[in-house]
C-alpha cells in the first residue's frame, strides 16, 4: 500500500466515522422530540395515540377536579377549543384555574383524553413569546398588546 492509498484510507475512515456519529445523534434527537401544540392545533393535526407531545394553553375555569390520591383532571384551552387532561402527581404551586400551563404526555388510545406525566405552570400570562402571540392573533384571539417579548 502506498502513502497516498494509506492517506485516502484514513480520510475515508474518518469521514465514515463522522457520518455514523451524525446519524446516531440525529436518531437520538428524533426519539426525544416532543412537539408543542395548543388545543386548536390538535383539531387539525393527526396525532396518533402514544405519540409524546407538549400541550399548552390555559387551565379552563371550573374544570379542575381532584379525585382520591394525587389524580387531577382539568381542561387545557386556548379560548377556541379545549382538551381534557389527566395528571397523577404533585402539581406545581402556581397551578390554578385561568393560569397558563404546559403539559407533556400522550393521548389515550380510543379517546380524546390527554394523560400528562409532567405539568409546568407558567408564572404570568402578561408576556409570551412573539411566535405564540402571532399564532393566537392569527386564530382570532384578541391580545391587549403587552403580551409579546422580543
Amino acid at each position: 500500500m502506498t502513502r497516498k492509498q494509506k492517506r485516502l484510507a484514513i480520510i475515508g475512515g474518518g469521514v465514515g466515522f463522522l457520518v455514523l456519529a451524525a446519524f446516531l445523534v440525529m436518531f437520538a434527537f428524533s426519539q426525544a422530540i416532543a412537539y408543542f401544540y395548543v388545543p386548536s392545533d390538535l383539531e387539525k393535526a393527526d396525532v396518533p395515540p402514544g405519540t409524546r407531545i407538549r400541550l399548552g394553553g390555559v387551565v379552563e375555569a371550573g374544570s379542575v377536579k381532584r379525585s382520591d390520591g394525587k389524580t387531577v383532571t382539568f381542561t387545557v384551552t386556548d379560548t377556541l377549543s379545549g382538551v381534557p387532561v389527566t395528571y397523577t402527581g404533585i402539581l406545581p404551586d402556581l397551578f390554578r384555574e385561568g393560569q397558563g400551563v404546559v403539559t407533556e404526555g400522550t393521548f389515550v388510545a380510543g379517546s380524546s383524553v390527554f394523560v400528562a406525566d409532567s405539568v409546568l405552570a407558567k408564572h404570568d400570562e402578561t408576556y409570551m413569546p412573539k411566535d405564540v402571540a402571532d399564532r393566537l392573533k392569527a386564530q382570532g384571539v384578541e391580545l391587549s398588546g403587552k403580551e409579546t417579548i422580543k
